[in-house]
């Protein structure tokens, strides 16, 4: 199946998971990263068990504090 991962098609196996993209696009922090698919945020508690479709879409995002 063929996934949109950061903005680049990829191949990745029915079935895959996102704990299992995580895994093999070497996140650097897993549990500091927050996942999007399809525009819409998952909690940690799903990276589990959530499986992935042809033609979504992933973004990895990391929140970073900082100000003044």
């Amino acid at each position: 199946m063929t996934l949109t991962i950061a903005g680049e098609k990829k191949e990745y196996a029915e079935g895959t998971t996102v704990a299992q993209l995580i895994a093999n696009e070497k996140i650097s922090d897993p549990q500091s990263v927050t996942v999007s698919v399809n525009e819409e945020f998952l909690r940690l508690a799903q990276y589990d068990s959530y499986v992935v479709h042809d033609g979504d879409e992933i973004e990895f995002l990391y929140f970073m504090g900082g100000g003044c």
